[in-house]
């Protein structure tokens, strides 16, 4: 059962990049929904910073452990639903560029939703019809490669399902 009001939490992802503009995803199977596609990262734990949180989720999710944390790019707002609960959850979306690496999965929580682990070239991103999340990911990647990171305060893109 759905609460009315919605769980607020506050998240951190990593747009994995390699110099060949590569991008490392996680493919989602939710319970009783169709697959999506993600970038590595999670939640915030009490007192933790944007730069552990992401050292933590990257070494689980996807085995890497020695990383520079680049810039901020995108922002997202996004209502769901998720395993009977009702989440607003506000993303922060960080370049971390590295090269190609063999990613696996080692968190057993997340092991049972996510069934792949792929690098993405920047074709595949444009010309995919699989649900990627963010929506504009192909666009984010390929304005960030373009132009570097935006200058100035960024928007929240706000998404609602």
């Amino acid at each position: 059962m759905e609460t009315a009001t919605p769980v607020e939490r506050e998240a951190v992802r990593a747009i994995l990049l390699t110099p060949q503009h590569e991008v490392l995803l996680l493919r989602v199977r939710p319970p009783a929904a169709p697959p999506f596609w993600i970038t590595p990262g999670g939640g915030l734990e009490p007192g933790e910073g944007v730069e552990a949180c992401l050292r933590r989720e990257l070494r689980e999710e996807v085995g890497l452990e020695r990383f520079t944390l680049g810039p901020l790019i995108w922002r997202r707002q996004h209502t769901f639903n998720w395993l009977g609960r009702r989440i607003r959850q506000r993303e922060q979306y960080y370049v971390v560029e590295t090269e190609r690496f063999a990613a696996r999965m080692s968190d057993p929580v997340e092991a049972k939703t996510v069934d792949q682990l792929r690098w993405w070239s920047s074709a595949e991103l444009h010309e995919t019809r699989e649900c990627l999340t963010p929506l504009s990911l192909a666009k984010i990647v390929a304005s960030f490669v373009r132009d570097g990171a935006p200058a100035g305060e960024l928007e929240v893109e706000m998404l609602i399902d």
